[in-house]
């Protein structure tokens, strides 16, 4: 018994439904308009904005000002802007600190993660609960977790030579397994000690999102691959690095990429430990970020600090390009 042919669609049906189709495309850009209109006013127009204030000059070589813009002060095209950020003295400290914090806590933060969403994915007793307390730092205000982090860290009253009034709960900790105290954020610590504060909050805050990104892809996975390693006799270090880390490789790449756009936009985390000084005192902007930068020029000098943002902004482009060719790479989807 042979299959009957479908009857093909007649062509003029088909160019009816294209012609419908067409007529009724405005109420799509309908739709659409309300958000297409506060993403060019909120969104498009400050980019554009920020290039064309980053290139303008007055004839004596200052950057664009309001001030300046206020008195009708003309001003011409020109790369003064970016060239006093560049001869800037703690330009370079700026860049530094933002790339070391950057390079440091992206791999940590997203290793921990994929770690602890492949155990979350294991259990099922409590699963819930482990599942929200993990979440918990994403809803939190950062400056009011930085502030935790100081005060489980610091030493208050602190005096050269004097016994401080009381210390943080990390040091407590510290001096009951017979350990000495140490001076994490105050005037007498070091930088290697201020970086260990400002890595692991760094790292705590940003771990809630990637394990929400990446346990939602582990509990995508086809079970199948899983039942034909045990039946290989695969170990369970065999079975996550040959098959939980390829099917996630789409996910892993997904948070590498926002982990590092992330990590060179930090600034709040510095702020909520240090304070505006940005640093312990006496150590004044010692951990002064790109980002920390842009907002102490942004009063005074927005050329300037319009210029940074462009620099900021391309250094980004430029990172997460080499990641995206990386991982065409390493990704297998």
């Amino acid at each position: 018994m042979t299959k009957t042919a479908e009857r093909p669609r007649p062509l003029k049906e088909k160019k009816n439904k294209n012609k419908w189709n067409s007529k009724n495309q405005w109420k799509g850009w309908l739709y659409l308009l309300p958000a297409l209109v506060l993403l060019a006013v909120f969104t498009l127009w400050p980019i554009i904005n920020t290039i064309r204030i980053s290139f303008m000059v007055t004839a004596d070589g200052s950057g664009y000002s309001y001030a300046l813009d206020m008195r009708h002060v003309p001003f011409h095209f020109g790369f003064d802007n970016y060239a006093k950020v560049a001869a800037y003295g703690d330009f370079l400290n700026c860049l530094k600190n933002t790339l070391l914090l950057t390079v440091i806590t992206v791999p940590i933060s997203t290793m921990l993660a994929l770690l602890i969403a492949v155990g979350l994915n294991s259990i099922k007793f409590l699963k819930k609960i482990f599942q929200t307390i993990f979440f918990l730092p994403y809803v939190t205000n950062s400056i009011a977790i930085g502030m935790v982090f100081m005060a489980m860290f610091t030493m208050i009253g602190v005096t050269p030579g004097m016994e401080p009034e009381s210390i943080g709960i990390i040091n407590k900790i510290i001096e009951a397994f017979g350990g000495q105290r140490i001076d994490w954020v105050n005037q007498q610590s070091s930088e290697a000690a201020n970086m260990f504060v400002l890595c692991t909050y760094i790292v705590w805050n940003a771990l809630p999102f990637k394990i929400l990104v990446l346990l939602g892809g582990l509990q995508n996975v086809d079970k199948q691959y899983y039942d034909a390693a045990k039946v290989d006799g695969a170990s369970r270090w065999r079975v996550f690095w040959r098959v939980t880390v390829p099917l996630l490789s789409p996910m892993i790449a997904y948070v590498v990429i926002t982990g590092f756009i992330g990590g060179f936009k930090e600034y709040s985390s510095v702020v909520g430990i240090f304070g505006d000084s940005m640093g312990p005192i006496t150590h004044d902007y010692r951990w002064d970020t790109m980002v920390g930068f842009i907002v102490r020029n942004i009063d005074l000098y927005q050329g300037r600090a319009s210029a940074a943002a462009i620099i900021l902004f391309l250094i980004i482009f430029a990172v997460t390009m080499v990641n995206m060719y990386v991982s065409k790479k390493r990704v297998h989807y």
